[in-house]
């Protein structure tokens, strides 16, 4: 039976799904996960506990567990474990990304950096510190002017991300993400790329994701998705993908052509990617980020592949091993996911409506993550969505309209958090 090394955090929502692809597929999977070591086997799978910043501990313990278990193949879940993984590979010498490509898809800074370099399309772009000097607090850095983009340069999913079209708007942006940076759960990861906040010119365009493959350096594109909501900012929450695009051929090519490159350049080359564009209306393709790692969450469910509408885990746990992917097409049908946005600050107390959701035509699932009493934060501060709705029909469009249906039908209660004083304080 052959082993997958799955990197993951312990609240990964994919691990089920590649548990049950393994299972399918008579893959045995050997987790590495950043569980309490101090505890015996608490989940019973006989996983590896590993810290992500400590990489030359978790690696000595991976070896270990591998000159029993020898290990065929890795995959990873996220960007901090994609990193542990690529070193894990370069150290049992299997075939991954490298870990170059895996540290620079994880620093916005030097992966916008080596993208240029490389000749693709680039913004003009500039680090700021975040111990700055108070002068460079209100405007960008030459030789980005307005309106431009302010991103710490560690996070992923839009976290932080904010638009800036005057002095005023970008001290105002600059302020939020050095304080969103500074908090204690952020500062724990040791990554040290809480540090830097970059600035980039803003791109006009429409945006897309591309979820594939790499082989050996060669690209194989699994979907592009398509963002109908404006991206225009000040914040710019991702909330539904769509998929088939409504793209030209040549639009359609132009865009994997460019993350082709960029993964190559960034030096990820084996695994599953994740990419990120802005497209202009003269037809430039701008990769705003690639990430060595297949789309993220439960949003995987939206992919599934002919023949046998076999699950995106499923091919992915075979490339991983060896197996040859080029039998496996998209499906035929439209599907679409909603990432359910955050409306407010505040407590979750109830959610209304699931039912009528649900019945909503092409709707094929509807899940709420959060949880009651929750605290719940909307973009640039916030990390997760309320949940997700997921959709299939004949035409991207009939999918797009449907989840925006099921999600018109929900009503969330979310009431205000209540101010803890410390003691002491009248």
């Amino acid at each position: 039976m052959p082993r997958v090394l799955l990197f993951s955090t312990t609240t990964g929502y994919q691990l089920r799904a590649f548990n049950d692809a393994a299972e399918t597929l008579g893959v045995e999977l050997l987790f590495a996960t950043d569980r309490c070591d101090h505890l015996e086997d608490p989940w019973q799978d006989a996983a590896i506990p590993v810290r992500f910043y400590e990489p030359d501990a978790a690696i000595a313990a991976i070896r270990d567990a591998a000159a029993t278990r020898p290990v065929d193949g890795v995959i990873a879940v996220g960007d901090r474990p994609m990193v542990l993984a690529a070193r894990a590979a370069d150290a049992l010498g299997l075939m991954w990304h490298s870990v170059e490509g895996a540290t620079a898809s994880t620093n916005k800074h030097r992966s916008r950096t080596a993208l240029a370099e490389a000749g693709l399309p680039s913004p003009r772009f500039a680090v700021v510190p975040v111990a700055t000097a108070t002068g460079n607090r209100h405007r960008p850095p030459a030789p980005v002017d307005f309106p431009c983009v302010l991103k710490p340069i560690g996070l992923s999913g839009s976290r932080g991300v904010i638009r800036a079209n005057s002095e005023t708007e970008f001290a105002e942006a600059f302020q939020r993400i050095e304080a969103l940076l500074a908090r204690p759960q952020i500062r724990a990861a040791r990554d040290g790329l809480d540090a830097e906040i970059l600035v980039e010119e803003y791109i006009i365009g429409r945006e897309y994701a591309l979820d594939g493959v790499m082989t050996d350096g060669a690209l194989t594109t699994f979907a592009i998705f398509d963002k109908p909501d404006p991206l225009v900012g000040p914040y710019f929450e991702e909330t539904i993908y769509v998929t088939p695009p409504q793209l030209v051929s040549a639009a359609y090519v132009s865009i994997s052509a460019h993350v082709e490159r960029a993964a190559r350049a960034l030096g990820l080359v084996h695994g599953p990617i994740h990419a990120e564009c802005r497209t202009t209306l003269e037809g430039r393709v701008y990769v705003l980020e690639v990430a060595g790692r297949p789309i993220g969450g439960l949003c995987s469910r939206v992919l599934r592949f002919q023949p046998g509408l076999v699950s995106l885990e499923e091919v992915l746990l075979g490339h991983a091993v060896g197996d040859p992917i080029d039998r496996f097409t998209r499906e035929s049908d439209a599907a679409a996911v909603m990432m359910i946005p955050i409306p407010k600050r505040g407590l979750l107390k109830n959610v209304a409506g699931e039912a009528t959701a649900r019945q909503v035509p092409g709707v094929e699932e509807v899940r709420i993550t959060a949880k009651r009493d929750q605290l719940l934060e909307p973009l640039p501060e916030a990390g997760s969505y309320l949940g997700f709705i997921f959709a299939r029909a004949t035409m991207a469009a009939e999918a797009e309209r449907a989840v925006r249906a099921a999600h018109a039908a929900l009503e969330f209660q979310i009431d205000d958090e209540i101010a803890v004083k410390a003691a002491g304080q009248a």
